[in-house]
This record gives C-alpha cells, sequence and structure tokens, in this order.
C-alpha cells in the first residue's frame, strides 16, 4: 500500500497504459480519477478500479482548457486533495514531414502537449499543497527521431522540455515533475501484431529484453515508484521503460 490514500489523476485512463498504470495505483491504495472521453471504456476500468480503492471515472474533453478546470474541481470537491497528476493522453497520425499538414500538427498538440501543459497549470496549487508528482510521458519517436513521427515526436519533445523547466521552478515547492518513455502491448499495438505479425516480431526483436512491456506489471509499477515517497530524490528524469530499446549514450 505504497500509496494509501494519496489522490491521482489519469489522463487517458480508461485503456491500454493508462488503465495499467491506474489499476497499479489503485492496488497500492490510491484514489484513482481516470479522465477520459470513451465512456463505455471508461465505466468498465471504473469498475475494475473500485475493486480495490475508492476510484472514478470522468467523461471529459481534455483538448478544452474549461474542461480540465471543470475535472481538476471535481476531483478536488470530491476528495479535497490532489497528490499525483499522470498525462497519459495523446492521439496523433503518422505521416512523412512532407505531408504533415497543420491539422495533423495540431491534432498532437491539442491532445498531448496542451492539455499536458494545462493540466500542470491548474493542479499546481494542489500539488503545491501535497508535494506532490506529476508524471509525464516521453517517446523514442522524439528521442531517436523516428521516421513518420514528425507530430507525435515534436509535442513529445516538448513535453520533455516544458517537464525539465517544471522540475527546475517547483523543486523548491516539493513537487517532482518526471517522464515515462515506454514501450507496452497496448490493445492497438495487439491489434497491429495481428495484422502485420512479421513487422511486430521484427520490433521485438530488437529490443534487448526481447519482449514487449506489460502495461500494469512493467509501465505501471514504474508509475507507482514515480508516485510514491520512494521516488521523492527523483526530479527531472526521462525514465525509459522500453526494455533498453533506446540506450542513450
Amino acid at each position: 500500500m505504497r500509496l494509501k490514500d494519496k489522490v491521482a489523476i489519469i489522463t487517458g485512463g480508461a485503456g491500454g497504459s493508462g488503465s495499467g498504470m491506474a489499476l497499479a495505483m489503485a492496488k497500492e491504495g490510491a484514489k484513482v480519477v481516470i479522465v477520459d472521453v470513451n465512456e463505455e471504456k471508461g465505466r468498465e476500468t471504473e469498475k475494475r478500479l473500485k475493486e480495490f480503492s475508492d476510484s472514478m471515472f470522468i467523461n471529459g474533453d481534455i483538448t478544452h482548457k474549461s474542461s480540465i478546470q471543470s475535472i481538476v474541481d471535481d476531483v478536488m470537491k470530491t476528495y479535497g486533495k490532489l497528490d499525483v497528476l499522470v498525462n497519459n493522453a495523446h492521439v496523433s497520425k503518422q505521416v512523412p514531414i512532407v505531408d504533415t499538414t497543420d491539422d495533423v500538427m495540431a491534432l498532437s498538440f491539442d491532445t498531448g502537449f496542451y492539455p499536458t501543459f494545462y493540466f500542470m497549470q491548474t493542479c499546481y496549487p494542489h500539488l503545491k499543497a501535497t508535494r506532490g508528482k506529476v508524471i509525464n510521458f516521453a517517446s523514442g519517436a522524439g528521442l531517436s527521431g523516428m521516421v513518420n513521427q514528425a507530430s507525435y515526436a515534436a509535442a513529445k519533445e516538448a513535453i520533455r522540455g516544458l517537464s525539465r523547466v517544471a522540475a527546475n521552478e517547483w523543486g523548491a515547492d516539493g513537487i517532482n515533475v518526471n517522464l515515462i518513455s515506454p514501450i507496452a502491448l497496448t490493445p492497438g499495438v495487439e491489434q497491429w501484431s495481428k495484422a502485420f505479425p512479421e513487422e511486430y516480431q521484427g520490433m521485438v526483436d530488437k529490443i534487448p529484453l526481447k519482449k514487449m512491456g506489460d502495461p500494469e506489471q512493467d509501465l505501471g509499477r514504474v508509475a507507482v515508484f514515480l508516485a510514491s515517497s520512494d521516488s521523492d530524490y527523483v526530479t527531472g528524469q526521462t525514465l525509459m521503460v522500453d526494455g533498453g530499446s533506446i540506450m542513450l549514450r
């Protein structure tokens, strides 16, 4: 029960990596608020979370700044505090740079970077009050420059820059800000593996640990660490939860 009585917000928490982290935190005693536009999956995940802790689902569109304020207000009204903010949600399209339109770039920044930025701004006073934790997400797309990932890589690197500035600015307030750069077997990746088994196996073969990460057991456990007091002296860092796929030199 490393997160007993802590309150956490996880965006994009209805499925995939988000639900994996939510379950890992709930099993450690956290009261988890998952935010997602998918109400059906959100309710299903909420039901699973309630088996372990007093958690809830909020059906919200985080591309609107006003919705973010409303979500945070609901959390504070329900639980009275906030200890952990996990900015996980992000949508993008894979196209070459020359085919990356303003709309493609806007999709990535409006669902990834700006919600992360606005949630951090909105949650700051509440996290300051609890000396809380922020967990943002980086990606190998930005770290290694994956082809056809211009909009996603740009937004993820923008999030990394923002996170490192926040780690410096908010350190005196006792707020830790870190990032996870993951590879996980989400439902989307699983569907892709079935449609393109050779490409999928080729990707797995390049991972030193020769397997995809599990959203709860691998990614979720690292999120629990970053949300707990065990990480109190860790901030401004990008944790590579990718089986060794990207070894920075």
